[in-house]
Formats: structure tokens, sequence, C-alpha cells
């Protein structure tokens, strides 16, 4: 009985959390992947106990993210100027 009960509250939490990511009311495809940008350049992923591992990725993934913008920009001058 216990299995059963354990196995339905599990059912009614995933169905709830498909209803509220396809919700068109709830929260919108940008709102979500800036959270899961920002949680990503934030290092809430990384190990919370070792503060050297935490502002390390939070240094390397802003570069990252600096140096990735700069080729953009870097392109879109070249490819203007080019024509």
């Amino acid at each position: 009985m216990a299995d059963r009960q354990d196995s339905d509250r599990e059912s009614r939490r995933i169905l709830e959390r498909v209803a509220q990511e396809t919700d068109p009311a709830g929260t919108s495809f940008v709102a979500r992947t800036t959270k899961g940008v920002r949680d990503h350049v934030a290092a809430t992923d990384a190990d919370r106990t070792d503060p050297i591992e935490v502002w390390g990725t939070r240094i390397g993934r802003i570069l990252g993210l600096l140096l990735a913008l700069g080729l953009m920009v870097w392109l879109v001058l070249f490819l203007t100027r080019g024509s």
C-alpha cells in the first residue's frame, strides 16, 4: 500500500511539473532560459564548500561569455565592412 502511495505521489509531481512547464500562462521560455543562463554564469552548480572553485568557475564562465560576445561583434563588423 505504501509503495502505491509513493508511486501516486511521484506521478502527480511529474504531471504537475509537466503542466507547469507547458502552461502558456506560466513562466515563459525566455524567462526560463534567462534564469538558466544566470544560474550557469553564477556557478550555482559548483561545490559551495570550496569558494575557490565557485569563484574560478564564475570567472571562467564570464570570460568565456565575453569572448563569445566579442567574437560575434567582430564577425558582424567584419561582414558589414567587407561589403
